[in-house]
Order: C-alpha cells, then structure tokens, then sequence
C-alpha cells in the first residue's frame, strides 16, 4: 500500500525501517538527535532507538566520516549525515583514499559499508559556500556508488538500498525536493543502483535530467507539449553506476539529447552523459547535444542573483528547441 509522503519524511521513513530491521544500523551527524533532526529526515528516531544509535557529533566532519568507517569495520551499518555537502570536503581524504578503495585494498575480503546523505542546492540566498552539488566528484572516484534522488520514491528505495549494500555510497540531496511528495510503499522496498527510470515518454528528443532538475526538465517538457513537441525525460538515479543503455536508447529513438544537471557546466556528469552517447551513437544524432547547468562561477549571496544563477523550466525549454533546429 502506497500514499503521498514527502521526500524529507520518505528519508526519515527509510531509516526507521532500516534500524527497526538491523540493530547493526546507527546514524550519526550534527543535531540528528534534536527534533528538528535536519530538515526532518531523523526526528525521532533518538527517542525510538536510544543515543547509543542516534548520535549528534561535533563539527569535524573528517572525525564523524572516520568514525564511521572505523564503526563499519565492527559490523555496524553507519548513515552520516552531513548538512552541508560544502563541509563534507573536510573529510575528503577519509572518503578518497579510505573508504573508496578499502574493498580494493583487500581483495574483496572487507568492507565498510557506510552510507553518506550529504544536502546541496539552491534557496535562501546560500551563497558559495553553503549551495555546491559535487556529485560528479564521488562519481568519478571507483569504489563509491552515488545517488541522486529527484522523488521521495526513489529517496526511500535507494537509501534502503545504499544502508543494506556492502559497497559505501554517496547519497546528494537536493535541499529543495525535501517538501515535495510522491507515492511512497509503506513497507521497505529497494531501487537498485544502475537503473535509471523514463519519467515521461516522448519521440522528439531525449532529456536527461539529474537530481533537482528532473522537476525542472517536467515542467519544460510540459511546456513544450503544448507546442506539439513530445520530450522523452530521462532520470539515471545514480551516477556511479550510471545506466548507459536506457539513455542511449531513448536517443536512438529521438536522435536528440539535451542533458540538464545541476552542477557547474566544465567536467561534469553532464559532459560525461554527452560523451557517453557521442561514443555510442556517433553520427546518428540528428543535432549536436547540449547541456544545461550552472554557469562556471560562484553562487551569487544575493537571492535576487541566486534566481538569475540557476536555470529553470523555461532554459531548458530553450535548449530542447534549439536542438531541435
């Protein structure tokens, strides 16, 4: 049985239902034991499962990522939480040279089976420091799987599925999907990494949409409907591992692509999604792919520039027709 739940509960609803099953699952991070509990996504959960399992931690996010790791290595199924994917950086020498390659390093004899939920994008007037998406960066490292949830679907199901894997992930969140609601399962279900999921059918041209621009790119795709053109929307999930063929074959189909992902435009997921069909499809594109993405410079502070720094349903509308000649 199914029913509307936001993308903050969906989160907070995996991670009950995973503790409730393994004893073995702890969460910790920054205030997760208070009762605002970050944006919503662990109200709770201290006073069901008790401070030996929900733990705050200082603002030393190499400590907690270490601690994690270190925990995992016990038996335990860490979740950390960092609120702010800008200052998880601080542990990115755990993460790189650490937890990544720990399964490498031992021949597929150990694991840390630790699952970061890291928070990124737009709203309030963030600022550069507080509003990066380096999803593209985890995606790039081997030994790390990345997901992207755009629905509270899929923040449920590929947190389940990240906190019960024996390989570490990387979980983005888009900060301004956290009200929207789905239809979520109430019982515990999982979305498997590597599977990227056709949001709206269409025959004109193929739209990969990414994290916090799949709403995006279905607003754009309804917008051009009404011009008489059927855009195909695309959501890959996951970055690492990233579903090759299901976007590939939704451009053979089309023989357009416009890739629009919330991150900066140079070295991206977006340039890697366009390479990867350029590879396989060639000379069979109808027109050259694009992109839509943040500009290559800094998030403005002023929310007034913030709203002109990210694109919208109408930018990427844009870009569809262009590529449509």
């Amino acid at each position: 049985m199914s029913r509307q739940l936001s993308y903050a509960k969906a989160i907070l609803e995996a991670t009950d239902q995973a503790m409730g099953l393994c004893p073995q699952v702890i969460v910790l991070g920054q205030l997760v034991d208070t009762q605002s509990g970050i944006f919503g996504t662990t109200t709770g959960l201290v006073g069901k499962y008790g401070a030996e399992r929900v733990q705050d931690f200082p603002v030393s996010e190499n400590l907690m990522t270490a601690t994690a790791m270190g925990a995992s290595l016990t038996g335990l199924r860490p979740v950390i939480v960092h609120q702010r994917l800008d200052f998880m950086l601080y542990s990115l020498d755990a993460i790189a040279n650490w937890l990544a390659l720990w399964r490498f390093k031992s021949n597929g004899k150990s694991a840390m089976p630790v699952t970061i939920r890291t928070i990124a994008g737009k709203g309030w007037g963030q600022g550069p420091q507080h509003s990066k998406s380096l999803h593209a960066w985890f995606a790039h490292l081997p030994g790390l799987r990345v997901a992207v949830p755009a629905t509270a679907y899929d923040a449920k199901g590929l947190l389940l599925e990240s906190i019960f894997s024996e390989t570490p992930a990387i979980f983005v969140e888009g900060r301004g999907l956290f009200s929207m609601t789905d239809d979520v399962p109430e019982k515990p279900y999982r979305v498997r990494f590597g599977q990227a999921v056709i949001r709206r059918q269409g025959k004109d041209a193929t739209l990969v949409a990414i994290g916090s621009m799949v709403p995006v790119a279905m607003r754009a795709a309804s917008l051009l409907e009404k011009e008489g053109i059927e855009v195909e929307v695309v959501d890959p999930r996951t970055l690492n591992p990233l579903d090759r063929k299901t976007i590939c074959d939704s451009v053979s189909k089309t023989g357009r692509l416009v890739v629009a992902d919330p991150a900066w435009l140079s070295f991206g997921a977006a340039a890697e999604i366009i390479a990867t069909v350029s590879e396989e499809l060639g000379d069979r594109l109808k027109s050259k792919a694009a992109r839509v993405t943040l500009p290559d410079s800094h998030t403005p502070m002023s929310m007034a520039l913030e709203k002109e720094f990210y694109p919208d349903e109408n930018d990427v509308a844009a870009a569809v027709r262009k590529s449509l000649g």
